[in-house]
């Protein structure tokens, strides 16, 4: 009987260290599958933020800090646009006529029209109350967003710079119980290497042309 229940209970061993195996080589690729899909959808995120900041910066020479101004700027104010009709054509060209002749002698069109903000950047039905929340959080968290202005040395001037970020341990929050390990190398491999454990756009400490930490 007790060789029988020692069988029994090494069989169970067994079959758990092979589970832990298992899991100790699946839970990292399973992991990076979630990454990836996150990731894609809040790097989007990121970018629709960073052109609403741009089209805001066009209009009125400055970033902003708030997700409310941001928002509603692009909800209710409009932006200037070309309407183009017709082009220059090599005929024109040889005739020795630009652009503005063209137009003065009604040839071609070109008219300064203003467009609705959130048409013209993103398109009427974009659902622009959720620019400001992390996808996958349920609305629960928002992304951290913040502006400044830098010294520019060469040009003599202040340039206005801002960032909106979110970190690993946001995007992952629900996750963190079943990926606890995985979530954790992420996060140490990007300090160890002096970058930020998460993802942002744009930067408040330097003039980077917006650019993401994805790119």
């Amino acid at each position: 009987m007790k060789k029988i229940i020692i069988q029994i209970l090494l069989a169970a061993v067994a079959v758990w260290l092979a589970y832990a195996c298992y899991k100790s080589v699946a839970n990292p690729i399973e992991f990076k599958k979630i990454k990836d899909q996150r990731y894609e959808k809040i790097i989007q995120r990121l970018k629709d933020i960073r052109t609403a900041q741009e089209a805001y910066r066009g209009v009125y020479g400055e970033y902003t800090s708030s997700f409310d101004t941001l928002i509603n700027f692009v909800k209710y104010d409009s932006l200037k646009t070309v309407n183009a009709i017709g082009e220059l054509t090599d005929e024109m060209v040889d005739e020795g006529l630009t652009e503005i002749t063209a137009a003065k002698k009604g040839l071609i069109i070109r008219d300064t029209i203003r467009i609705a903000a959130l048409e013209k950047l993103f398109g009427k039905d974009y659902p622009i109350d959720d620019l400001r929340y992390v996808p996958f959080t349920k609305r629960k968290h928002e992304f951290l967003m913040g502006t400044n202005k830098v010294w520019n040395s060469d040009a003599s001037i202040e340039t206005p710079v801002f960032e909106a970020r979110v970190n690993n341990m946001i995007i992952f929050e629900d996750l963190f119980e079943e990926y606890e390990d995985a979530i954790l190398e992420e996060n140490g491999e990007r300090v160890r290497l002096h970058k930020y454990p998460g993802l942002k756009v744009g930067s408040v400490k330097e003039a980077n042309n917006n650019v993401g930490n994805w790119e």
